[in-house]
């Protein structure tokens, strides 16, 4: 029984997540997180455009708590926003943006949004990005395209710290995937080196010692 309630509870979790991306719109959300309080559910909603989120005078947050409480049953469930700084650096935020645009333009201009969408992420600072479109774009048969831009880690613990989200375009051709990975500057990589002046000033005292004890060692032999 204990594994059943689990189970509905995640599906309960899920579908309030879905409800909400849906009724906001794409590429308005990034991430619904929900935690649990004594006092009631929290429902944190992160998003790069708080003010269409939120609405006039908080309609929108007013409306969406109306109906978790008598749709999907929660005793006093309260949203908060959490704002996004940097959206190039949110791959979910990112891979809708790209949606939307094939949406709007087409699929026959995937290269320039992709393309376009790339250098934006770069430019922002981020250590590298990919990006991958499958679907049929150019032709009736469906084919996947890769971009991609500096420094990404695809195995290991660093690859954990990689941003990947996916999203879905409906064009006139045909439905159109988006897969995309950011590596942030912000990332910690254990794999990293970093070589500063303190680095390089001891590496040239070793060097140095190196020459010393090579020096000495031939007056020695001589000496015997």
């Amino acid at each position: 029984m204990e594994e059943k309630n689990i189970v509905k509870f995640k599906k309960d979790e899920f579908a309030i997540k879905e409800y909400i991306k849906k009724e906001l719109g794409k590429g308005k959300v990034s991430k619904v997180r929900t935690e649990y309080t004594p006092v009631g559910e929290k429902i944190i909603v992160s998003t790069n455009k708080p003010g269409l989120v939120i609405g006039r005078r908080g309609e929108r947050i007013e409306e969406l708590t109306n109906i978790l409480k008598t749709r999907f049953k929660l005793e006093n469930p309260k949203i908060e926003i959490d704002e996004i700084l940097k959206p190039e650096f949110d791959s979910q935020i990112i891979a809708d943006e790209i949606a939307l645009g094939l949406e709007r333009a087409g699929p026959l201009k995937f290269k320039v949004i992709a393309y376009r969408t790339l250098q934006k992420i770069i430019e922002a600072g981020a250590l590298g990005a990919e990006i991958i479109l499958s679907g049929k774009l150019p032709g009736k048969r469906a084919k996947s395209w890769r971009f991609a831009q500096g420094y990404l880690k695809k195995t290991g613990d660093s690859a954990k710290v990689v941003d990947r989200a996916n999203s879905v375009a409906q064009t006139k051709p045909g439905t159109v995937g988006v897969k995309i990975s950011i590596l942030s500057p912000d990332a910690i990589l254990k794999d990293q080196i970093k070589i500063d002046d303190e680095i390089i000033a001891k590496l040239k005292q070793a060097s140095e010692i190196k020459e010393e004890i090579k020096e000495e060692k031939p007056k020695e032999r001589i000496k015997k």
